[in-house]
């Protein structure tokens, strides 16, 4: 029993420094400055939230610190006020992680993670338009704001025949403005997002209905692809543990879920 015993534990005095050399070999391909920058899209409430004294929290912020304590390095957030601004960052090695929606549109510089969450996108309309649901929005002489650059303009922009899509900056102050000064019908978005703006506005309502689920994961440069196996791990252990919806309901986000 004695040397059976000893020799369990000198197979796991073996696997020890693999482990340390493996985990020292993914911080050094995700993090090659000794820190993981991890880019993050300020203006989508799913994502990000804003405390009053500016400090950034929610989702991506949380899993990216848990990611770069896995890695044993660093985190500096590298916040962008909107997807335009973030699409604009692509492949200039500005960040080595993106926490962001999968966007075929993005697939030109970025490799994407599996999926950590999955987001309801609908439509809030103006005060006074009768539209009641999503099937209804797309006809001619109705128009839809979205957020530039952001997925659910990639998606509408795909996919809409008939009504006119107005593209603004993204956030809740200009999609709101877009609705109220009468330059939109309705505001494509995330359903969490489309709640706010109603509450914001007075006799706005959001549709029955969604248009899109949008997938959020983690990105890489293309040509650091590699380096997802130990992404993917992670975001495998952190919907398994529960990570991902903890960071959910402490949001208090609504149509959005932890991905299967």
């Amino acid at each position: 029993m004695r040397r059976r015993e000893a020799i369990i534990s000198l197979g796991i005095a073996a696997l020890m420094p693999f482990a340390a050399r493996a985990q020292s070999d993914a911080a050094g391909r995700l993090a090659p400055t000794g820190e993981i920058r991890a880019a993050l899209i300020a203006s989508n409430p799913v994502l990000v939230t804003r405390a009053a004294d500016g400090a950034l929290g929610g989702v991506s912020v949380e899993l990216a610190r848990a990611f770069a304590a896995k890695l044993g390095v660093p985190v500096r957030l590298v916040p962008y006020d909107n997807p335009a601004r973030y699409n604009e960052s692509l492949g200039k090695d500005a960040w080595d992680i993106g926490l962001a929606a999968r966007d075929p549109s993005r697939g030109e510089h970025l490799a994407f993670s599996d999926v950590f969450m999955e987001v309801d996108n609908g439509y809030v309309a103006r005060p006074g338009l009768s539209l009641k649901s999503a099937d209804e929005v797309d006809r001619a002489g109705t128009r839809i704001a979205v957020a530039q650059g952001s997925a659910p303009d990639g998606f509408l922009t795909r996919n809409i025949k008939n009504a006119e899509i107005v593209r603004v900056p993204g956030g809740l102050v200009p999609a709101r403005e877009a609705l109220s000064d009468g330059r939109a019908d309705v505001y494509g978005e995330n359903v969490h997002l489309a709640h706010r703006i109603a509450a914001d506005l007075p006799g706005a309502a959001v549709l029955a209905g969604r248009f899109n689920v949008v997938q959020m994961s983690i990105a890489v440069s293309k040509q650091n692809s590699t380096a997802l196996a130990i992404v993917n791990e992670f975001v495998r252990d952190s919907k398994r543990d529960g990570l991902i919806a903890q960071l959910i309901a402490r949001a208090g986000l609504y149509g959005v879920r932890a991905a299967p």
